[in-house]
């Protein structure tokens, strides 16, 4: 009986992540689309935030040059709705420019204002996009879109997406707490409403539905912890609740992460479920190097950007959700993400500067209220001082007047 005995090392280098490559792939996708992404136009503000956000997760926003990046700012604000008084609540942002045309006409511009409203998805990832591009946000009417947010909530806390009618689900409850926590302002939102309504949604198994009564699912789940947290609700749900919630996000790996059981994994799982780890401070009880694996298997190694599957064609979505999954596991070369926001810390970092700013000039116009009211006070405790004075004074030693 003879041995073979392989004298060879098998093991091989762990596959890179190609981050020059997936630089150029989300750069290439804010100069044009291709024909087949041709249906999502109407929604085309996603596609700009999956890009920009990618890059910066990337660290690769200096491929913008400063002239492009304010052309995407302006082209941004293109699509804000300010509604005027006599018009329904609906300011936000639009997700295309279809519906403001290139005219003077007056009939045309008034005619074509009853089909404008903001889309909160829309509002939601077009401040994000000027969060991250570094705008100050001087060119938002925080209250009017926050207004705009409260008009499309439901009676049971749901909220649709937009004035006219849509559906109303979970997504859209995170989409209103992202805006209403993005400007730091909450208006005439019912957060107990939405906090009934997320409490509602958690099913059997403990992960959360899309709307009352449906199946639990990974991205979903993600978008009720997350506007808990933004909400500052979190903290609501017991103890044993969360560790419930915990136990089936960890259940939904295989080597990637799944949506629901039984189903199979899909690279934007990785920040659906990865993110709601991380709200609840448990991804470090998952596989690292099996997460890592499967997302590097749907890595297009010629163009750059991940896909859905292995073999499958990349798009926007799933690389930068990919991407945000790759950098929960400390991946060299990118940006730590903020999981709630889905955003990069370095924006998030901004975004607070932006919320000290105004906090701060609000206090300023609190205290200047403040100190007009006191300097009211005393003005008048003088007059009455004075007209008390008046009243029991029998002399005066003023030239001015007359003894009494």
């Amino acid at each position: 009986m003879s041995y073979h005995i392989d004298m060879e090392d098998n093991s091989t280098e762990p596959e890179p992540v190609l981050l020059s490559k997936h630089a150029k792939n989300l750069l290439r996708f804010l100069n044009m689309l291709p024909a087949r992404m041709a249906s999502h136009d109407n929604t085309r503000s996603t596609i700009v935030f999956f890009a920009v956000c990618g890059l910066d997760v990337l660290n690769s926003l200096n491929l913008v040059p400063p002239k492009m990046r304010q052309d995407i700012i302006d082209w941004i604000y293109g699509g804000l709705v300010v509604p005027r008084d006599n018009e329904k609540r609906c300011g936000g942002f639009m997700g295309c420019r279809a519906m403001v045309p290139l005219t003077e006409n007056s009939e045309v511009l008034e005619c074509m204002r009853k089909y404008q409203w903001g889309h909160l998805a829309m509002t939601y990832t077009s401040i994000a996009v000027l969060v991250t591009l570094g705008d100050d946000l001087s060119r938002l009417d925080r209250k009017s879109i926050v207004d705009g947010v409260a008009a499309v909530q439901r009676p049971e806390g749901s909220f649709s997406a937009c004035i006219d009618g849509s559906e109303d689900d979970m997504r859209f409850v995170y989409c209103a707490a992202t805006i209403c926590h993005m400007l730091d302002y909450w208006g005439d939102v019912d957060k107990e409403a939405m906090f009934q309504f997320i409490e509602k949604s958690l099913r059997y198994d403990y992960g959360f539905s899309q709307e009352l009564e449906g199946e639990a699912h990974g991205g979903t789940t993600f978008c009720a912890l997350a506007a808990l947290q933004l909400s500052g609700q979190l903290d609501r749900l017991h103890a044993a609740t969360l560790e419930r919630i915990k136990r089936w996000l960890i259940f939904r790996q295989v080597d990637g992460f799944q949506g629901r059981p039984n189903k199979p994994v899909d690279t934007c799982y990785s920040f659906w479920i990865g993110a709601s780890l991380c709200i609840l401070n448990g991804f470090e009880l998952t596989d690292y190097a099996k997460n890592r694996e499967y997302i590097l298997s749907t890595q297009d190694t010629l163009v750059g950007g991940f896909a859905k599957w292995p073999q499958a064609t990349p798009d926007p979505f799933h690389t930068y959700l990919g991407l945000c999954g790759l950098a929960f596991t400390g991946e060299p070369g990118l940006s730590a993400v903020m999981p709630s926001l889905n955003m990069s810390m370095a924006a998030y970092v901004h975004l607070q500067h932006l919320h000290e700013v105004w906090r701060s000039k609000s206090n300023e116009g609190k205290e200047d209220h403040d100190l007009t009211l006191s300097s009211a006070v005393q003005q008048l405790k003088l007059v009455e001082d004075g007209e008390a004075k008046a009243t029991t004074a029998t002399t005066s030693t003023s030239p001015l007047i007359s003894a009494q």
